[in-house]
């Protein structure tokens, strides 16, 4: 008993800087928890990653997307293409309801994720998001005081097109102690309502808005090709600086 549980008996070895490494890897303060990650949280790490690859990703090809398909954008929940097919609905198009029905869904596909952010990292998560940006400590913060005052009506209020982050939101609401239906449910009636709305904007501008897309269309593909260059262009020269950056051995 005494040798299992004195460090001094422990062998040398396991006191090697691998070992330590490799234990202590959790301990990075860029992330959210403050003990070895469990299962659970790995789970919602990846969630997280794969909800900020998908905006990465979709960010120069929506505008391509947007020229070829407002049905197919605005079914993913985007307001512009939700303001589109009404629009086209206003001239004989007759998708908007399956617009209305898969927009409602897109738009809260990975909002559940920051709930449960939340729910296991509390305010832990908040300040990994704020980083050492003033700027953007001061925004989390006043999103913060909005969603433990108000909490489900500041749910809705980010599906507004106002600057209030949304995930900031979702993850004070989930610390709170909120439910996943209690969430869930002013998540989607506040989805349903405002994608709503923005098809209905765009059925009243009408034809108008119509021709207005059939022009910028032209334009929005070589848009989204400079996009593409700009963000990659961006990734691999921070990657080039950080490698040039590292200290040789």
């Amino acid at each position: 008993m005494t040798e299992e549980t004195t460090p001094a008996a422990a062998p040398p070895e396991s006191t090697s800087g691998s070992a330590t490494d490799e234990q202590e890897w959790w301990r990075d303060p860029s992330l959210p928890w403050k003990h070895k990650p469990e299962p659970a949280d790995i789970a919602c790490m990846a969630w997280m990653s794969a909800a900020g690859i998908y905006s990465l990703v979709m960010l120069p090809l929506r505008p391509a997307i947007l020229a070829l398909s407002p049905i197919v954008v605005g079914s993913l929940g985007y307001r512009t293409g939700l303001v589109m097919s009404g629009a086209l609905a206003a001239v004989g198009n007759p998708w908007w309801p399956l617009v209305w029905v898969l927009g409602t869904l897109g738009a809260i596909k990975f909002d559940w994720v920051f709930w449960w952010a939340g729910r296991r990292w509390g305010r832990d998560i908040i300040e990994v998001w704020s980083g050492r940006s003033a700027r953007a400590r001061r925004i989390n913060d006043r999103a913060e005081g909005i969603a433990r005052r108000w909490g489900g009506l500041a749910i809705a209020l980010t599906f507004l097109p106002i600057p209030l982050p949304a995930a900031v939101v979702y993850a004070v609401v989930g610390e709170s102690g909120m439910s996943l239906r209690r969430f869930l449910t002013w998540a989607g009636l506040s989805s349903f309502l405002t994608t709503g709305g923005y098809i209905l904007l765009g059925y009243f501008i009408g034809e108008p808005a119509v021709a207005l897309m059939d022009t910028y269309g032209k334009y929005l593909w070589y848009y989204s090709i400079a996009l593409l260059v700009v963000v990659m262009g961006g990734y691999f020269y921070n990657e080039r600086r950080k490698k040039n950056a590292a200290p040789t051995k």
